[in-house]
């Protein structure tokens, strides 16, 4: 019978240095995106050194992970790229970087810099999981991106309100962006919780909370869609659980209602902001138009900010849908990629015998395409590049079975492999 291929696993010396490297990471990677309007409103900070403060944090970031990194191992560089999702993100990468020789962006060197951090984030996560075991990194690091955006919500809290009445800076830190930070934290609250990992009841509620009140509406319909699918596919809640959750939903629709309405009252009357319907289909037949011009290689990274026109007073930074951000950036090819990314990690989830786990990355995945409809990232597919190589990682450690079970920070001798027999493409 032939030998299906594994993950190797190396001997290193797993401990609570990493764990908490990859703690303090989760934490940035959600607290980063308030980092501009702290700066700026706190630290009296110019808007470019804002941006600058944020990149340099990132990179200062990836210096200690490398550090912390050094030496230990529990898989293999070349292990990782046997999985499918790991490819598709390191195409991604290396194509994003190859069409700047094209690129329309208005400035080279700042557009490579970016380019930079988005790799950086793929490479701390790629750090971490080399050096620690899956569900180890993934447990701190969602603990860490947890607390962030809990912090960020009670800050959310006491800022003054945007002129539609909604959370946020419309410059800086816009609803959306409150939102989705929101929504993914949910989220990874719920795989700890279904991991029996802590007690998160608190925290979702609070979130919850905030992401109602942000009055995004595209992430709220998104989220709720894939809360409704987890609810109905996942038969691990009882009904009693999903009777008190529909509940409170109701309960804090009712209580914002009043204030739903108001921003309805603002948002009709506001048709030729982006921010509608109306304003996003001007954007979207505008660049689907201009996407055409190039529809094979697109326009390259990040070549849209600061180089299409303004709509109005508004100036867009991304498609507002992830298809069309991808088709105008890297043409047919970022379409291909795109769906890469996004089917290889599904068929990875297919495989997971946990059905409450696999409902739940489920859901979480349909919300991802719901929201792609009318969002987009200027870098980043929706879902980003790190998380793709977490969850590929996790998921696949999850489906065989396997977890080193550390003591006192030694890892067990002889190492136990991420994957033992299981082929790495998908069925």
């Amino acid at each position: 019978m032939e030998q299906q291929p594994s993950i190797e696993s190396g001997r290193g010396i797993p401990g609570p240095v990493g764990v908490d490297m990859a703690f303090a990471v989760g934490f940035f990677f959600s607290f980063r995106w308030i980092l501009s309007l702290f700066a700026i409103t706190v630290l009296g900070a110019e808007v470019h050194t804002s941006g600058a403060l944020a990149l340099a944090l990132n990179f200062l970031f990836l210096g200690l992970v490398c550090f912390y990194s050094l030496g230990a191992y529990t898989c293999t560089f070349k292990s990782m790229l046997q999985l499918n999702s790991l490819r598709w993100v390191m195409a991604f990468l290396a194509f994003s970087l190859i069409s700047l020789a094209w690129s329309g962006t208005a400035s080279l060197a700042a557009s490579l810099i970016y380019w930079c951090a988005m790799a950086a984030d793929v490479a701390m996560v790629v750090l971490l999981l080399r050096a620690e075991p899956a569900m180890d990194v993934a447990s701190s690091l969602f603990k860490g991106f947890i607390y962030s955006t809990c912090l960020i919500a009670v800050i959310v809290w006491v800022m003054p309100l945007q002129p539609d009445l909604r959370l946020g800076n419309q410059d800086f830190f816009n609803t959306n962006q409150i939102a989705a930070l929101c929504a993914f934290a949910i989220f990874l609250a719920q795989y700890l919780a279904r991991r029996n990992d802590g007690r998160w009841g608190l925290a979702v509620a609070l979130l919850s909370i905030t992401l109602l009140r942000s009055l995004s509406k595209t992430t709220l319909v998104a989220f709720l869609i894939s809360q409704i699918f987890l609810l109905i596919m996942d038969r691990s809640v009882s009904r009693r659980t999903k009777s008190i959750l529909a509940i409170s939903a109701a309960v804090a629709i009712l209580v914002f209602w009043g204030l739903i309405e108001s921003y309805y009252d603002v948002y009709t009357n506001a048709g030729n902001q982006a921010e509608t319907l109306t304003g996003r289909l001007g954007i979207w037949a505008y660049l689907l138009s201009a996407a055409f011009e190039k529809p094979w290689v697109g326009h390259g990274f990040n070549s849209i900010w600061k180089v299409v026109p303004a709509f109005g007073d508004f100036e867009a930074r991304h498609a507002e849908n992830d298809l069309l951000q991808q088709f105008y950036s890297y043409g047919v090819i970022g379409i291909v990629l795109l769906i890469g990314l996004y089917t290889s990690l599904y068929r990875q989830l297919r495989r997971l015998a946990n059905k409450p786990l696999r409902m739940l990355f489920l859901s979480l995945l349909l919300f991802i395409i719901v929201r792609g409809l009318a969002e987009a990232e200027p870098f980043d597919p929706l879902l980003p590049l790190w998380t793709i190589t977490l969850f590929g990682l996790l998921v696949e450690q999850l489906a065989s079975g396997n977890h080193e079970q550390n003591i006192a920070g030694i890892s067990p001798l002889p190492p136990v492999p991420i994957l033992d027999g299981f082929s790495l493409d998908s069925r």
